[in-house]
């Protein structure tokens, strides 16, 4: 069963956007286990240019589900997010079906829906989707974060791993879709 957070930044989350939310994302419960006991945070942001944000994060024991939709109609946002989720849900119970299938019947999170098995077309473009195409190799050199991020600027790319010069653990450096930057460190 499914509970809510659901905040508003820049709105106010009035009953009716409240009660479309729960009632879009109460259609994700028939994908999962009477048992699963999880909160779903909904993040609703309006912007100075009238555009909508809605972030949806469903965390779980061994999965988090988590989209974003950015979209002038925040309703419209909504419907394109659980498009998404749902999505994500049948990937994941596609590849958790494949790899658990010599092993027996894991404890899953997801139901086991009427007409929802996966088909050999779904396991073909799930794999496709899932395919490394090429790999990559190289030393990290000791910096801060400032010179991992000129470094990134130099090589034109939208993030950038190093080790921390002053922790010795592993960091990444991104951009953001705002144009800010953001640090992702690794605990050791």
């Amino acid at each position: 069963m499914l509970t809510y957070n659901i905040r508003g930044e820049n709105i106010e989350v009035t009953p009716a956007i409240r009660e479309y939310v729960e009632k879009k994302v109460d259609k994700l419960n028939r994908y999962f286990n009477e048992d699963l006991e999880a909160t779903t945070h909904v993040n609703l942001k309006v912007y100075n240019d009238k555009t909508t944000k809605i972030e949806i994060t469903i965390p779980m024991n061994s999965l988090t589900l988590r989209a974003e939709e950015r979209h002038e109609d925040m309703y419209a946002g909504i419907d394109l997010i659980l498009d998404k989720l749902e999505r994500q849900i049948r990937k994941h119970k596609t590849k958790v079906n494949r790899k658990h299938r010599e092993k027996g019947n894991p404890k899953e999170f997801f139901a086991n829906l009427p007409g929802a098995t996966s088909t050999a077309v779904l396991e073909e473009e799930d794999e496709d989707q899932l395919e490394v195409v090429r790999t990559k190799k190289f030393d990290l050199k000791p910096m801060d974060s400032e010179e991992a991020i000129l470094q990134m600027n130099m090589l034109g790319h939208n993030f950038f791993i190093y080790t921390d010069a002053e922790s010795n653990s592993t960091s990444i450096v991104y951009k953001r879709r705002d144009g800010k930057y953001g640090l992702i460190e690794a605990n050791q």
